[in-house]
């Protein structure tokens, strides 16, 4: 009798461990605007996993989101940025446009394949998409962050170096989500 009652809790237990795992994952790594991403990452020559991460990273899929420093929407889109990204796609800006889920995220795997195109490497565009592009060309340009002048071996903001690492790991759990 006592066999079949751990047999029971065992499975039970493992039954709830399953399904906390799940419930953990789908809170911290949300899969929404599915068709969105794919269609713009596919558009843009992107990686739908690397975008889900940007957009879980800067915004936790939040359209709402508005930045201390002024950044929109779920790939928190700078507005002078936008204004150069609607110029480059023959689109009129709208800072309010900049909210809705479709337009932010199709400005922002423009400016991400931009970025991409640009440095050749993705962990610098995605340092560039954190700090700024300027910020990691002239990184690149000082010895102390560059020994070659192509790639970083020190990033010199913290929150950069953090941003870069997170966006790295949920690419991977988005991985799964995005074949």
């Amino acid at each position: 009798m006592r066999w079949v009652f751990s047999t029971l809790s065992l499975f039970f237990l493992s039954i709830i461990l399953a399904y906390s795992l799940g419930a953990f994952y789908a809170y911290f790594y949300p899969v929404k605007y599915y068709d969105l991403i794919v269609q713009y990452a596919q558009e843009n020559d992107l990686d739908s996993a690397l975008v889900a991460s940007v957009i879980n990273v800067e915004s936790g899929y939040n359209s709402d989101a508005l930045s201390s420093k002024g950044a929109i929407g779920l790939m928190q889109i700078m507005p002078s940025t936008g204004e150069w990204i609607s110029s480059q796609i023959g689109e009129d800006f709208s800072q309010n446009e900049m909210f809705k889920p479709e337009t932010n995220i199709k400005y922002g795997c423009f400016y991400l394949n931009y970025l991409l195109r640009y440095f050749g490497d993705e962990k610098l565009a995605l340092c560039a998409y954190n700090a700024g592009q300027g910020n990691v060309v002239s990184w690149l340009k000082n010895e102390g962050y560059s020994k070659d002048g192509a790639t970083l071996d020190k990033i010199p903001y913290k929150e950069t170096q953090k941003y870069l690492s997170r966006v790295l790991k949920n690419r991977h759990y988005y991985k799964n989500k995005y074949k």
